[in-house]
């Protein structure tokens, strides 16, 4: 699974609107309202790396409201579970 975080700019008076309007595209796993350089960050999860093209510049891109992206695809996932287990490798 490809996951890529998609930072969006929006019109101030369209955040919510436009939040659900990309929260409602397939391939959208969430979308989150936030504070700072960017209205909305919305992750983006896929099968093949073509699907982000369609997803990103033919859907996301194309949302009303939305006046430009800027997308950081994910290499590598870390959670603090997966620190705790690698630390209990072998331990009883």
């Amino acid at each position: 699974m490809i996951t890529a975080i998609v930072l969006v700019h929006t019109l101030a008076d369209r955040i919510p609107e436009t939040a659900q309007a990309i929260a409602d595209i397939e391939g959208v796993a969430e979308v989150y309202s936030c504070a700072g350089d960017v209205d909305l960050i919305a992750l983006v999860k896929v099968r093949e790396h073509e699907q982000l093209a369609d997803l990103i510049a033919g859907k996301i891109s194309k949302v009303d409201g939305v006046q430009h992206t800027d997308t950081h695809i994910a290499f590598r996932s870390y959670s603090r579970a997966d620190t705790e287990a690698a630390f209990s490798v072998g331990s009883t």
